[in-house]
Formats: C-alpha cells, sequence, structure tokens
C-alpha cells in the first residue's frame, strides 16, 4: 500500500504562510479593546506579581516573573534542542520529521507566551496605557504555534500507524484542525472575541487529537506490546495529567494565597515544569523508538 505522502506536504506548504499571515493580521486587531476584569493599572500590575527592574540606557526595565520566565524559556529552549534532535537523525522517517516539526513550534510557542504572558508583560500590556490590555499578538502567535504544534504531533503520529485507512484519518485531521483552528483564532482576534482567543479554547481544540493518537497506541500496545506504542501511551497520559495539574493548581488558589506570604509559585510554572519533564521524557524514551511503519 502507498503511503499517502501529498498530505504533509500540503500541510507543511500552508504552516509558514499561515503563521505569517496571522502574525500580520493579528499586529493590526483590535485586541487593546479587551481590557483585564477586574481592571488592572501600572502601578497595580508591579503590585500583584514579583518582577526586577534595572536599567537599560535612560529606560527603566521591568522583568515580571523571574522565576517563572525562566522556566518558560528553559521550556521552549530544550522544546527547540529536541526538535533540533528529530530532525538532524530523521533518516528519511516521516514521523520523525513531523515529531521534529512538533517540537520546534512548541519551542516557539513556549517563548512568546514566557516573553508576553511572564517576562515582559508590564511593557507589552501596560507601560503608556491607562489600563492594562488582556491579550497581545505575542499571545496570538503563540496560540497558534502551539496548536499547530498539537496537529504536527498527530501526523507523526500517523506515519508511525501501519494501518492505511487510519493513517489516512489521522493526517486529515490534522491538517483540518490546523486550518480550522487558524480561521477560528484570526476570527476571535479580529472581531475580538476573548472566548476564542483564550488558553482554555486552544486546550478544547487540541484534546481531541491527543485523544485520537492515545486510542491508537493503545489499541496498537494491545495488539503488539511494542515498546514504541508503550511509550507513546505514557506521552499522550503526561499530557493529560499536565492538563489537570495546572487547573487543579489553578482552581486551588494556591497562587495568591503563596504571593502574600512572598513566595510566588504558580499554575503556570506547574505547567512549565510537567512539560519539561515530558519533554525529558520523549527525549529519552520516544525519540529513541519512533521509525515509520510499513
Amino acid at each position: 500500500m502507498s503511503h499517502p505522502a501529498p498530505i504533509p506536504t500540503r500541510t507543511a506548504r500552508f504552516a509558514l504562510p499561515a503563521l505569517a499571515f496571522a502574525l500580520l493580521l493579528s499586529a493590526c486587531a483590535p485586541l487593546e479593546s479587551i481590557l483585564y476584569e477586574p481592571p488592572q493599572t501600572t502601578q497595580t500590575w508591579l503590585t500583584t506579581q514579583p518582577y526586577f527592574e534595572f536599567k537599560l540606557g535612560a529606560q527603566n526595565i521591568y522583568l515580571m516573573q523571574p522565576s517563572t520566565t525562566f522556566f518558560v524559556y528553559l521550556l521552549g529552549l530544550l522544546a527547540i534542542a529536541l526538535g533540533l534532535h528529530f530532525l538532524s537523525k530523521r533518516t528519511n522517517q516521516r514521523s520523525r520529521m513531523w515529531w521534529g516539526i512538533a517540537m520546534l513550534l512548541w519551542g516557539l510557542g513556549a517563548l512568546l507566551a514566557g516573553t508576553s504572558y511572564e517576562a515582559f508583560s508590564y511593557a507589552i500590556k501596560c507601560a503608556g496605557r491607562p489600563a492594562c490590555i488582556w491579550t497581545s499578538w505575542w499571545e496570538i502567535l503563540y496560540l497558534l504555534s502551539t496548536v499547530w504544534s498539537f496537529d504536527a504531533l498527530v501526523l507523526a503520529a500517523a506515519f508511525s500507524t501501519p494501518n492505511g485507512l487510519l493513517r489516512r484519518i489521522m493526517l486529515v485531521y490534522g491538517l483540518l484542525n490546523a486550518l480550522a483552528y487558524t480561521i477560528f483564532l484570526l476570527a476571535g482576534s479580529l472581531l475580538p472575541v476573548k472566548a476564542w482567543i483564550s488558553f482554555e479554547m486552544l486546550i478544547l481544540w487540541a484534546v481531541p487529537g491527543i485523544l485520537l493518537c492515545f486510542g491508537v497506541s493503545a489499541q496498537r500496545f494491545t495488539k503488539t506490546r511494542h515498546a514504541l506504542d508503550r511509550n507513546l501511551m505514557g506521552t499522550w497520559l503526561w499530557l493529560g495529567l499536565t492538563t489537570g495539574a495546572y487547573f487543579l493548581y489553578y482552581l486551588s488558589g494556591l497562587t495568591g494565597w503563596l504571593w502574600e506570604r512572598g513566595l510566588w509559585f504558580s499554575e503556570n510554572d506547574v505547567l512549565h515544569i510537567f512539560l519539561i519533564v515530558w519533554m525529558l521524557y520523549i527525549w529519552r524514551a520516544v525519540a529513541p523508538q519512533v521509525q515509520d511503519a510499513n
């Protein structure tokens, strides 16, 4: 049976133009009309989270949430290194190529998120404004690259699937989900609609693909007992555990309770630390075994 190569080829052709188009439109989008609720000012922004202040020439620079910034940038650089590792050892394996693309997109998203949500959030969202804005084009591009990363993982898993029909279903799903989310996100940015450009909406778009990957890996493992399928199951399960830990910590209110006592450890730190462990697991347990299925 021949491999359905044209589908991922078309995906690659659409990816960079879509990202560039999203960046262009998002930069011009009326995102500044979405303000924080309750309202935040430059003064309240600096009193509700830790920061490090330093001078660059005559300019005061505020580096927000230094510890969280460290973790998210570490995650981004680790993901990029993992992506380059996959690509450098792809040996004409399309599954390894898409794992590499997924990790590069993930790393790019983490660096964008860390810049706008944490490190330079004051400069991007508050400085020179009467009220701080809720989001920015940095975050729009983060959302887009992250969902593209999830969909690239679906494509990677598809090429490790020997079932021709199931492979085609996964490839078509990964492509259509990426394109549909791009349109959806741009619409949410241009209208704008806050719920459509939220992290929670990102999770809703990513979950079906991860469930599909887990189901395929679990079904194959029950039949073959292959180590790759077992380790892939661990990969998808850890993502689910990470998401659960993030929302559990967020709902617990521990961030505010700890900050009142001088210790900053937020739900984002939980997310980033879990994902760093996830990256190390992929590097050690998945990367050596990933290969295309005949």
